[in-house]
């Protein structure tokens, strides 16, 4: 390694940004003595209700949670079947698991990486109650096919919609439109409260429902009396956390034009550092190029393995070596031990399990200069030329 790259800041893959007024704001709630569920809670939901176009939103601590309490409102459980992707976190089946229904995974289309809807079609069953598309990355699946089918076969639709805060479809705000739509606040999020999430749901029922759900079933009547009918757990979003999401809905706009500016850097300076390495024949796969409906929140390449002499990890380790922070997301669910023990193989969605292996998440988020786009680009075609096979 050079001075000069020893001396260079490491740029990680991510890092969300919080401004001095949001700083100013937490410390407020904390000064105020209500930190936990509250008024800002309130005046939160409210901020997203409006930009969802008036539909009821519910927060909640995490966005595990919003995809659980969706199951739950949805009334899916032991027995049921829910048609899934294989590639996301681990969370989107784990939820499935957990209220007792069967994910069934079926394969991903290469190019938007998400859930093959011509698959989901074939994968229904009489116990299919329900489709949990992921959108990764933030692009959203064809909406238009997705309801379709959804309504064709009388189906519930459980968007997990953790990672496109600010996408669209068709000019409307992801969220605005469909059945149930969970988001994540998390902190490598678009739009974070360092841990949380919300769940748009359809009318105020489902809505008192999922206040039930994420606290232990109470309901309150008058200045003592308490009800508990159904079983609920303890999944509330604080005030602490409201306000930061409060602040970041103000400068999501911002955030959005920055993320895009960048991911066009990256297509153009990446394709630019192969032609210059002589590698225009080196399948190495960039994100679909959409400018319309994605939010940007990751800008992922699949590496091409088959003409590499080096794996993933050695590429994730010589570009860490030279200050760049990369993550996976995600290795294929059906990989791990506890989905093996429950029957399922990798090789039964043969293009999930190829991208879920060589996927790598660059750096992109809203602090970023533009330099460092011509950094990474640079370091990572050096990286492949040096392990292209001959």
């Amino acid at each position: 390694m050079s001075t000069t790259e020893n001396m260079l800041p490491f740029i990680p893959f991510t890092r969300p940004h919080f401004n001095q007024e949001t700083i100013d704001a937490v410390a407020e709630v904390l000064r105020s003595g209500w930190v936990t569920s509250g008024p800002k809670l309130a005046e939160f939901e409210a901020s997203l209700s409006e930009y969802f176009g008036g539909r009821p939103v519910r927060c909640f601590a995490n966005g595990t949670a919003t995809m659980k309490i969706a199951l739950q409102v949805a009334d899916i459980g032991l027995g049921d079947e829910v048609i899934t992707t294989p590639i996301s976190w681990v969370a989107t089946s784990n939820v499935i698991l957990g209220v007792g229904a069967k994910p069934v995974f079926v394969d991903i289309d290469p190019i938007t990486r998400n859930i093959d809807l011509d698959q989901v079609a074939a994968a229904i069953t009489p116990k299919t109650r329900a489709i949990m598309p992921v959108y990764l990355a933030g692009l959203p699946v064809d909406m238009d096919r997705l309801y379709a089918l959804a309504k064709q076969h009388k189906l519930r639709v459980i968007e997990d919609a953790a990672q496109a805060f600010g996408s669209q479809w068709q000019g409307q705000k992801i969220g605005s439109i469909g059945d149930l739509v969970s988001f994540s606040f998390q902190a490598n999020k678009n739009l974070s409260t360092v841990e949380g999430g919300c769940l748009v749901l359809n009318n105020i029922d489902e809505a008192k429902l999922a206040e039930k759900f994420r606290l232990q079933g109470l309901t309150r009547q008058g200045i003592d009396g308490m009800d508990v009918d159904v079983l609920g757990g303890k999944d509330n979003l604080t005030d602490v956390n409201a306000v930061i999401g409060l602040h970041q809905l103000k400068q999501l706009p911002v955030f959005q034009t920055r993320r895009a500016a960048l991911a066009r850097q990256y297509f153009d300076v990446i394709r630019s550092e192969l032609k210059s390495a002589g590698l225009d024949d080196l399948k190495l796969e960039l994100p679909a190029e959409n400018f319309t409906d994605s939010n940007w929140h990751m800008f992922q390449i699949v590496l091409p393995l088959d003409q590499l002499n080096a794996e993933r990890a050695q590429v994730m380790t010589e570009l860490k070596d030279m200050g760049i922070g990369t993550g996976v997301h995600y290795p294929i669910i059906t990989g791990f031990t506890l989905y093996k023990k429950l029957g399922y193989k990798t090789e039964s969605t043969p293009i999930a399990q190829r991208i879920g292996r060589s996927i790598l998440t660059l750096p992109l988020f809203p602090g970023m200069a533009d330099e460092d786009i011509g950094r990474i680009a640079s370091a990572l075609v050096g990286i492949l030329k040096k392990h292209r096979k001959n």
